[in-house]
């Protein structure tokens, strides 16, 4: 049985159960990393007393990584989702852009990405996570994709423009300003790699 059917047939008692594991789950995998941690980890964050309440709701830990990842790229994609609507300005691009900064000061650039840092730690080792981490990237990229469609059809921006190309590099500028962010405890080089993709884009904007 997979586990959105599963997810599907709890009553409401056993789906707040769930979804509270998972989110205490990838909040301690945020923190610890997968590989570092355990069962009795996931248990105390969610405040379950028995392993055998947690693999009620999951076969395996593998299958919890799985929640996980759908959790955090709802979670990141719900916090951008109101300005990624509508994405479709260069005053909507430099808001969304200054949305992730402020973001990131809000967490003293600590942490990174969600979605990046499961990356980073399962895409060779977990095939299925990475291709569940694949298609939230694709998410993400399309909607951004979607904007810049939106701009190139009302003339914003010329028929040269490959809007799949832009919004591919864009989150691929994206994802290494984060990195570099968790890394220098700073956001220099975020905002120098969003800004230099926005100038690449505003290259397209019709004379």
């Amino acid at each position: 049985m997979s586990s959105s059917t599963k997810t599907r047939r709890l009553t409401a008692k056993g789906r707040a159960t769930r979804d509270r594991i998972v989110a205490a789950a990838a909040a301690v995998m945020y923190e610890q990393g997968v590989a570092g941690t355990s069962t009795e980890d996931i248990l105390a964050a969610a405040q379950v007393t028995s392993p055998s309440q947690l693999y009620h709701y999951f076969a395996d830990k593998k299958s919890l990584v799985q929640a996980v990842i759908e959790y955090q790229t709802e979670h990141v994609l719900g916090f951008q989702r109101p300005l990624l609507q509508r994405l479709d300005s260069f005053e909507a691009l430099e808001a969304w852009r200054d949305a992730i900064v402020q973001a990131q000061h809000a967490r003293r650039c600590k942490g990174g990405c969600p979605i990046g840092s499961l990356a980073a730690e399962l895409s060779d080792a977990d095939p299925q996570a990475r291709t569940r981490l694949a298609a939230g990237y694709a998410q993400w990229e399309g909607a951004i994709r979607d904007g810049l469609v939106s701009m190139q059809e009302r003339g914003e921006l010329d028929e040269e423009a490959d809007a799949d190309d832009l919004s591919l590099a864009l989150l691929t500028a994206l994802q290494g300003g984060l990195l570099m962010t968790q890394t220098r405890r700073d956001t220099v080089a975020l905002e120098a790699v969003l800004n230099a993709m926005i100038d690449r884009i505003r290259c397209h904007a019709p004379t």
